[in-house]
């Protein structure tokens, strides 16, 4: 288990955000879920940080911002194996 703070930013309909997650738990990772679709602060945030609307947007540690879920780049991050 890893101890990186990881953050995502998600809304209820998006099938790669409910992917990163599952991940996540498969792994044993904490995470801190934002659903930008009804929290419009965490969206502008998000946009700030972006440049984009695109979700998921992973943050790793306050400072790697992941678009997407890119399974292996998330891997390295949190130094874990890519696959369960």
């Amino acid at each position: 288990m890893t101890s990186k703070k990881v953050e995502i930013y998600s809304t209820a309909s998006c099938h790669f955000c409910h992917m990163a997650k599952e991940f996540f738990k498969a792994h044993g990772i904490e995470f801190t879920d934002y659903n930008v679709g009804t929290d419009p602060e965490k969206r502008a945030e998000m946009v700030e940080m972006t440049g984009q609307m695109g979700v998921p947007v992973i943050v790793v540690d306050g400072k790697d911002a992941v678009i997407g879920f890119d399974q292996k780049a998330l891997s390295k991050l949190l130094e874990i194996p890519a696959t369960v």
